[in-house]
């Protein structure tokens, strides 16, 4: 099945509920007018520190573990935080229940105060039609296997107000650090780390492109053409166009499409955050007709999302980009910010380096 045979069936399915909820987040408030608005961002910035990451490799793949060390380092993780798993040694995309229950058993052995799970392999990154990071975060529901395309359950964690996921929701959020090679590897980690250090101008861009089936169910959430956060140095761009070229200081950029171009003419900022809904876009385990979503990451993004299964367009299967606006720019870290912005995550793989921050700080601000 394809995302793009569903369009008239479910786009702006529920697309009010949102909205309508009151929740905490304080990005429709943010997003209703143009100009700056920088007075109604929030500041609460993160409190996960490197000793809440558990950093987890394969003790069958060198290069798994290798990548691991480096975040050790690079990070400053307590060496106790390194947790080795035995995963099948034929590699492969999904596991079956039976192996994740044994990953599970290893995780659960181990594990003790941390908050986020970093995963550092390329393969696997499925459970049957679940993702790998929402099956040990939320659990496996293979409910949902029954019929994909069906509505999801509900993330306890979307769009929460919580600081500590494993203190206030037991919760322990994961993220996938796919390797294609060591080098992009450990150059992603290091844009995370250097995300932190400085806060740049940026420009985010919001895509309404002519393929409506994908870029239909995330228009009600896009800004206005032109707003802007001075405090934060960054503006929005809402464009009816079919991709960006040559941008120079991207920090967001969210479309719908199979394939995205002109991404390598473009510059990625530290903590960038870039993805397309589409059907396929989790699958990173072979090249088909869907970009997956590690080509971001090649790319020069910080952080990326695609669904493993095929999901149909709702709009909850995907990130919100207003509430990924909202906890990003109010401080919280990349794996906080882009896993409360999906309200029906199962099948969803979040990538990416986790402690990304790049909003941690404001720049001086007066009224004009």
């Amino acid at each position: 099945m394809d995302v793009a045979k569903y369009g008239a069936k479910v786009y702006g399915a529920k697309v009010g509920l949102w909205i309508g909820l009151g929740l905490i987040c304080f990005a429709t408030q943010v997003m209703a007018g143009a100009g700056d608005v920088s007075k109604k961002i929030l500041s609460r910035p993160s409190l996960l520190k490197p000793e809440d990451v558990a950093v987890i490799y394969n003790i069958n793949d060198a290069q798994s573990e290798e990548v691991a060390r480096y975040y050790l380092q690079a990070r400053q993780v307590p060496i106790e935080n390194l947790i080795g798993v035995e995963l099948p040694r034929h590699a492969k995309d999904a596991l079956s229940v039976a192996e994740f229950e044994s990953l599970k058993t290893q995780l659960d052995a181990k594990l003790t105060h941390q908050q986020v799970l970093l995963l550092v392999w390329r393969t696997p990154f499925a459970v049957q039609c679940n993702s790998l990071t929402s099956a040990l975060t939320l659990g496996l529901d293979l409910n949902q296997c029954r019929k994909t395309c069906d509505p999801g359950r509900d993330s306890p964690y979307f769009n929460s107000a919580s600081l500590r996921p494993w203190a206030d929701h037991h919760l322990r959020l994961s993220m996938l650090l796919p390797i294609t090679s060591v080098e992009a590897a450990k150059a992603l980690i290091d844009r995370g780390v250097l995300s932190e250090f400085s806060l740049n101008e940026a420009d985010g861009y919001f895509l309404k492109t002519r393929d409506a089936a994908r870029s239909k169910p995330r228009e009600p959430f896009f800004p206005q053409d032109g707003m802007t956060i001075k405090s934060k140095k960054l503006t929005l761009h809402t464009l009816s166009q079919e991709a960006i070229e040559k941008q120079s200081a991207v920090m967001f950029y969210f479309t719908g499409q199979k394939q995205v171009d002109y991404m390598l003419t473009n510059s990625y900022l530290p903590g960038a955050i870039a993805d397309h809904l589409t059907s396929a876009g989790g699958v990173l385990g072979s090249y088909n007709t869907q970009m997956p979503a590690s080509r971001w990451l090649d790319a020069g993004v910080t952080g990326s999302y695609g669904t493993v299964s095929e999901p149909c367009n709702y709009w909850q299967k995907f990130p919100n980009p207003q509430i990924v606006l909202g906890h990003y720019l109010a401080g919280e870290t990349l794996v906080e910010a882009y896993w409360k912005s999906v309200k029906w995550p199962m099948q969803g793989l979040f990538i990416g380096e986790p402690l990304a921050k790049p909003y941690a700080k404001s720049a001086p601000f007066t009224e004009e």
